[in-house]
């Protein structure tokens, strides 16, 4: 991916830093692989707000992805590379061998007629997808199933791949993207490659209307409110938090206050954690 630094033609190009998409090879999506999805605005089934600045933003379709990978020994050619307005990774359309087509998380380096398979036996190969008891150790890998057989659950948002750092028994260790080192049974498959769109951590939006198109709300501080709205709101005119440390709407303490459960499933399997 590449990127383009806006002229200061108007207020709202002066910071921009916008994709310049010259790796799309098709504007509109394959119509066999589009479902519908209902937007949920931040609300509940009851119709309340339950997360906050959520709403409105262009209309967009659903890309059904194939995250399982579980089409083996059928060799797929890359017809195009497409936009997904709902992550920030390219994908590729996949027509196989059987008339099939599938979209895939396009990896880095995967170009229009490159040929991609998954299974047990294929070649450790940019796109192809394998057991992790089958990968070479120090691949950069992506797509990662956490459950043999469920999907691909990590490891999937743009310019990100984990690494293979050991294997023992029936179980590898990854370091994902996060530092986070972590084991997961070697059946689960991954990807190989890195995920598509490195740069997209360096785009900025430049305006408040291109935070809108995204279907984000304004945020308001809590210092700005009123008492009854926030606990850091109320006093006459620029008053501090008034508390001995700064807590949510709700009343809880906030900012390094740890919220993950003591008892998590998943300890088990993190070996060194994220901080």
């Amino acid at each position: 991916m590449a990127i383009r630094i806006c002229k200061a033609n108007t207020p709202g190009t002066r910071t921009a830093v916008l994709s310049t998409f010259k790796e799309i090879t098709k504007r509109t999506p394959e119509k066999s692989l589009i479902g519908r999805m209902h937007r949920r605005k931040g609300r509940n089934t009851n119709g309340r707000i339950t997360i906050r600045h959520k709403g409105g933003g262009h209309k967009r379709a659903y890309r059904i992805i194939d995250f399982k990978r579980n089409k083996h020994k059928v060799v797929g050619k890359v017809h195009s590379i497409e936009y997904d307005p709902n992550r920030n990774a390219r994908l590729a359309l996949l027509h196989y061998d059987d008339g099939e087509k599938r979209y895939i998380l396009c990896p880095e380096n995967l170009s229009v007629g490159a040929r991609v398979q998954s299974g047990p036996d294929v070649p450790v190969e940019i796109g192809n997808s394998l057991p992790i008891a089958n990968i070479p150790l120090g691949s950069f890998i992506h797509n990662i199933e956490l459950t043999p057989k469920k999907g691909g659950q990590i490891v999937r948002a743009g310019g990100s791949a984990a690494r293979l750092l050991a294997k023992e028994g029936d179980y590898a260790t990854l370091r994902l993207p996060s530092k986070e080192i972590r084991i997961v049974h070697n059946k689960c498959f991954a990807t190989i490659g890195v995920v598509s769109n490195r740069d997209c951590s360096n785009l900025v939006l430049g305006k408040a209307g291109r935070k809108r198109w995204l279907g984000i709300r304004p945020t308001v501080r809590g210092s700005v409110m009123n008492p009854c709205d926030h606990p850091h709101g109320g006093g006459e005119g620029r008053a501090p938090i008034g508390r001995t440390r700064p807590y949510t709407p709700w009343g809880k303490a906030a900012l390094g206050v740890k919220t993950r459960s003591k008892n998590k499933y998943s300890d088990i399997f993190i070996i060194r954690p994220r901080k």
